[in-house]
């Protein structure tokens, strides 16, 4: 996410080319900076559970050294014992070690505690942590919004930037800075990609302002609602400015940063910044979801009193133009000319947004319309298509989000025919998800996915891993998977209370689904093979600082864990390896990863 010299970005190139000839040339090529797996450790979310929440810890003995009971600590009182459970031989990146599981999601007491398990050669004591109600909440929601609130681009030269190709300067003022490394401003980067492009910027407003409607009143309890409100409203302005009088939104502002003397409201492509007048939003580029940003803090600003520069009034009528344009133009802004599944997904979004507040029925004609097209898109064996072909949906940063979109267009439609074909499409998807994680040895419950790696211009065979193929249509923008993690934990629970509810069950569903759930905050809060926690200030072990990543805030949430970089296809592990010029990919807070903690944490919180 980070603009870089074009030094430093032909250095990374170079890099990436040394890789693939090292791969190619090798016929088994290692992993990258191996976690120290050969050493006895206990795994663990080093920050807190939800008294009803699955509890789990990982046991990592060497080969030869074993283990059969954990025993859980309130300070020095024991307060339970559980049988450690063997797991099957790991190899994907585990080798040299056996692996365990120590469940006590019996254990319902509030407070501080920690595990122990003893061997016949040691004793080994896991970091502490906590067991609390509406836990993620109360001990991160001030830090979150201190994120975004800290996150501000306030420099007044954005009062009047030039738009690439043009002599016409337009005030761009406002929005959140990229990342820790990245002044820039984006709805959206690596559009040329087409099947990758993440939502940015935009999403933040929306999911602050989502979290609000759920939690309004733990957010009035704890003082927090109008601190939020300004952060919704800063954002809502923004797009206010960014939304050229045309009808389409800007998609970057770009820091320039040894590229250019200038900042400039541009487009953006590939490694080598390729820097175009292809800077209008399409849906799948942000403008979908900055559509449904401004309805919801129309909504909010309303609900709270809280006004920023312009009038709650205002924000619906940039929504309803904003859509009004797309509607006619987007595939003029798209790169390839063909709308894909992020089209559907976002204008399903900002289609549903726009009809739940204003009830016309044109939104909700165009929300049946993307609905039908995502569920026509889901395979029967569970995953969804991304193109017109064969493609399989795959995303390092929003995973999630088509269930979520399905899901929110289920509170509006009526039809009972085209709610039961929508929520087969959702229990299809979590199943194939449940079903991927199980079809191998994987103790850290960590999400898997379906993919085809991109070389040459092709796709290969179809594939399931662990983590993103390096070698993919942005081949060059990899990175660690936090927010992937998290919006997969929001599609499972806000899915699975329609397709695998148990109301007498953690997160109102099934145990399998809340587990899975659980499971990718658990990575993210540090139960991962590195022992780190993403969420920086939380923890016991966090990221390093480097250069290139930037500024690091608490609240905010690392990047994190990759495939090893000797393999393309997202094989093995590797975190933070270096150089420091390299090592943003792992350790760099960006915007979206706090924003999809923050969305799986309103889906965690009752």
């Amino acid at each position: 996410m980070t603009t870089v010299s074009l030094y430093s970005r032909l250095c990374k190139l170079l890099l990436l080319a040394m890789v693939i000839i090292v791969s190619a040339c090798s016929s088994t090529p290692q992993p990258s900076n191996p976690p120290p797996l050969t050493k006895a450790n206990i795994y663990i979310n080093q920050l807190a559970f939800d008294v009803q929440a699955p509890k789990q810890a990982v046991v990592a003995l060497p080969i030869g050294e074993t283990a059969s009971r954990f025993i859980v600590y309130q300070d020095s009182n024991m307060i339970y014992q559980g049988k450690l459970t063997s797991q099957p031989s790991f190899s994907e990146w585990g080798q040299g070690a056996h692996y365990y599981l120590a469940d006590f999601s019996q254990v319902k007491r509030r407070g501080e505690f920690h595990i122990v398990v003893n061997t016949p050669k040691q004793q080994l004591a896991s970091s502490t942590f906590a067991i609390k109600h509406n836990a993620y909440f109360a001990l991160t929601a001030k830090s979150l919004i201190n994120y975004f609130k800290a996150s501000r681009h306030t420099n007044p030269r954005d009062e009047s930037i030039r738009m690439i190709g043009t002599e016409r300067y337009v005030n761009v003022s406002g929005g959140w800075v990229d990342a820790g490394g990245d002044q820039g401003k984006h709805l959206s980067q690596h559009t040329e990609s087409n099947f990758l492009i993440p939502q940015q910027g935009a999403i933040a407003t929306w999911a602050m302002a989502k979290s609000y409607d759920s939690l309004n009143r733990l957010y009035d309890r704890k003082a927090l609602t109008l601190e939020l409100a300004e952060e919704v409203i800063w954002g809502a302005d923004y797009l206010h400015r960014i939304l050229d009088s045309e009808g389409y939104f800007y998609t970057n502002i770009y820091d320039q940063r040894g590229l250019a003397e200038e900042r400039l409201i541009t487009g953006y492509q590939g490694a080598e910044g390729d820097y175009n007048t292809n800077f209008q939003a399409a849906f799948r580029e942000g403008g979908g979801i900055a559509i449904a940003a401004l309805v919801r803090a129309h909504e909010l600003s309303n609900k709270t009193g809280v006004q920023g520069e312009f009038s709650a009034k205002q924000y619906l009528i940039d929504a309803e133009r904003a859509f009004t344009h797309l509607q006619k133009n987007n595939l003029r802004y798209v790169d390839n000319g063909k709308e894909n599944i992020i089209d559907d997904y976002t204008a399903l979004i900002a289609a549903t947004e726009l009809y739940r507040i204003t009830k016309k029925s044109k939104y909700l004609k165009t929300a049946r319309h993307r609905a039908h097209n995502l569920n026509n898109r889901m395979t029967s064996q569970g995953w969804f298509v991304s193109d017109d072909d064969n493609r399989p949906f795959y995303h390092g940063a929003e995973a999630g989000l088509p269930v979520i979109a399905l899901v929110d267009y289920l509170a509006i439609e009526r039809n009972r025919q085209i709610k039961t074909k929508t929520k087969r499409t959702i229990k299809l998807s979590l199943d194939y998800q449940l079903a991927l994680n199980s079809q191998v040895a994987n103790p850290f419950n960590l999400a898997r996915q379906t993919f085809k790696s991109y070389k040459d211009g092709q796709h290969t065979k179809q594939q399931e891993g662990f983590f993103i193929p390096h070698a993919s249509e942005a081949s060059h923008a990899w990175q660690g998977e936090s927010s992937r993690l998290a919006s997969l934990t929001a599609a499972a629970i806000w899915g699975g209370k329609i397709t695998h509810s148990d109301k007498s069950g953690a997160f109102g569903i099934n145990d399998e689904l809340a587990y899975f759930a659980q499971s990718q905050i658990d990575w993210i809060m540090g139960k991962n093979p590195y022992q780190v926690s993403m969420l920086y200030g939380f923890g016991v072990n966090n990221p390093p600082h480097a250069k290139s990543a930037g500024t690091m805030l608490n609240g905010g949430i690392s990047n994190g864990i990759t495939g090893a970089t000797s393999y393309l296809n997202g094989r093995g592990i590797t975190w933070a390896e270096g150089p420091d010029e390299n090592n943003r990919r792992w350790v760099e807070q960006w915007l979206q990863n706090s924003t999809w903690y923050l969305l799986a944490m309103t889906a965690m919180t009752e």
